[in-house]
Order: structure tokens, then sequence, then C-alpha cells
């Protein structure tokens, strides 16, 4: 019984700090689209609520190539993938 107050007590403090932390938490729904295989790019553009064409002014892209690299018919540079 105490074994298990202690492990209580520890996921209440692991939670607790969590929520403190300024780290971005990744919500369950994002980690199972992610592990379901389906593109990041869109998975996160979504989850962040903009449109092919919100993502592709933020980057200076166009949103064709959005387009492609969500589709799959472009991987994208490294500095795109970074914009």
């Amino acid at each position: 019984m105490l074994l298990n107050k202690a492990e209580m007590l520890d996921d209440i403090i692991a939670y607790d700090q969590a929520l403190a932390s300024e780290d971005e938490l990744v919500p369950a729904e994002i980690v199972k689209r992610l592990l379901n295989g389906e593109n990041k790019i869109k998975v996160w553009r979504e989850h962040r609520s903009l449109t092919q064409s919100g993502l592709a002014e933020s980057c200076k892209m166009a949103q064709a190539s959005i387009a492609q690299m969500e589709s799959g018919k472009r991987t994208g540079t490294v500095a795109a993938l970074k914009k």
C-alpha cells in the first residue's frame, strides 16, 4: 500500500512538472496519427489550424510546394522543412 502511494506521488510530481514546463506537450491524437504513418507536415499543420496557403505564406513558400510535400510527390529540402 505504501509502495502504491509512493508511485502515485511520483506520478503526480511528474505530471505537475510537465504542466509547469515551457516545452510543448504533444497530444495523444497527434502521436497516434504520426505513428500511423500520416504525413508529418500535414498532421502538424492541421494541429496548428493552418491551411496549406497559410503555412506556405508563413514559410514564404508556394502553396503547391506544401501540397506536394504533403502528398509525398516531393520530399522538401532541409531548409524548406526547417521553415
